[in-house]
């Protein structure tokens, strides 16, 4: 198994804090007849909304961090918490009351309007998308919801004009009908990555929200294949394993603190980076992925200085999933959860007895010496309770009726009123 160093690095391909450096990390020498200039700033000021879903976004993927990297210690992760944040915010736009508060807090934005989270979103995923022409990343997401239920028009046009969302009536007792359609858009918009994430639909379930991330990204300085070689590797578990290990010895983004090295290694125009953290010895991974918080990464975004850097970096490719329900719980988002207990009410007239049943994230990621190509997958699915029926039974009109010794089940009388005898 490999060791969560790496799986941690993967993380900072997502985070929104890594999307532009100041420093240029590498030797403009490299590459020069494919290098684009370094980016050494954003093409504009972030607007307040944009700072304020920003700074959410940032603080809600370490609080996410930290609870995952908990529950999987000694075991690869591979998450991206800014599509779990996309994911939910299209969905808290349903949500009243203490679901909505408690979805609010849970994804960090504090005092901002929904007004200003919806406008931040979209125009941060506007940036990103077109950030770096060099580097691939896309944002997708969707709704795709039962024919014939009743959801609220404000909700479904929300989601298209603040997520640029694609959303769908679907036959959902065409069961697989279904299934294609949610796991053919996972499989399309993640370019075959991540071909299927729902094995069955409920027939309960009326919605399912998604967003996709995916990220191609080459190095700015490349790794030769020449220099690519089989070398033991240390898992957290103990005995070894062997790894491809690429080599590249130049100028790089290196910062070091008592506990780990690091390094950040910018694609295309540097606009997008991994940063790689390796703790030293007599230190373990565990202690240095839960020392990550918004005020401890920022000290390190600001810390990089270019360096003659020798670097020898495994090859990784790997698949993860996992339901993150327990997760949000652990930050504070509960109702939500609770059959006839959330309040959906904003996204239909029957919000009382909707809830999410599922949330799920499949993720990939393969990091090679040509660069690395990640992608997520968030779903969210929404399921109506099975909430008490009043069954209307107004016997007026002929009828038949039986009387029974109920245990031995015994027939003591049989009859049938065909009219209302007289007196």
């Amino acid at each position: 198994m490999l060791n969560r160093r790496f799986a941690l690095a993967g993380f900072a391909v997502v985070a929104l804090a890594a999307a532009c450096s100041a420093n240029d990390p590498v030797d403009p020498a490299a590459n020069p007849k494919t290098q684009a200039p370094a980016r050494s700033a954003l093409p504009r000021d972030l607007t307040a909304a944009e700072r304020g879903v920003l700074g959410a976004s940032n603080a809600f993927s370490f609080g996410l961090w930290k609870t995952i990297n908990a529950a999987q210690r000694d075991s690869n992760v591979f998450v991206s918490p800014l599509s779990a944040s996309l994911a939910l915010g299209m969905t808290m736009n349903g949500a009243a009351g203490q679901t909505y508060d408690e979805m609010r807090s849970a994804l960090r934005f504090g005092n901002l309007s929904l007004g200003a989270i919806d406008s931040g979103y979209k125009s941060l995923i506007a940036l990103l998308t077109s950030l770096d022409p060099s580097t691939t990343m896309e944002i997708a997401n969707s709704i795709f919801y039962r024919s014939g239920f009743s959801f609220n028009q404000p909700f479904l046009n929300d989601a298209a004009t603040y997520f640029d969302a694609e959303v769908k009536a679907q036959n959902f007792t065409d069961i697989a009908g279904t299934l294609s359609a949610v796991n053919g858009w996972a499989n399309t918009k993640t370019h075959g990555k991540i071909p299927s994430v729902l094995q069955q639909v409920d027939p309960a379930d009326v919605m399912y929200l998604m967003n996709a991330i995916y990220f191609k990204g080459s190095w700015r300085d490349r790794f030769d294949p020449a220099n690519t070689h089989n070398a033991p590797f240390h898992p957290a578990t103990g005995g070894d394993q062997t790894a491809a290990l690429m080599n590249r010895e130049g100028k790089t983004a290196y910062a070091e603190t008592e506990a780990y090295q690091a390094v950040d290694l910018p694609y295309g125009d540097s606009s997008f980076t991994m940063t790689v953290l390796l703790p030293k010895l007599g230190a373990n991974v565990e202690s240095v992925a839960a020392s990550l918080t918004p005020e401890a990464w920022q000290t390190l975004s600001a810390s990089f200085r270019s360096s003659l850097v020798n670097l020898f970096l495994p090859k990784v490719t790997m698949s993860w999933k996992r339901a993150l329900v327990s997760d949000m719980e652990a930050q504070g988002m509960r109702a939500a959860f609770v059959p006839n207990g959330a309040d959906f009410t904003r996204m239909s007239s029957a919000g009382k007895s909707l809830y999410i049943s599922l949330l799920q994230q499949n993720t990939f990621v393969a990091i090679d010496e040509v660069g690395t190509e990640a992608a997520a997958v968030t779903i969210v699915g929404i399921t109506v309770s099975s909430a008490p029926q009043v069954v209307n039974m107004r016997v007026d009109r002929p009828f038949v009726f039986v009387i029974r010794e109920r245990l031995s089940g015994t027939v003591l009388f049989m009859g049938k009123i065909a009219r209302m005898p007289s007196a």
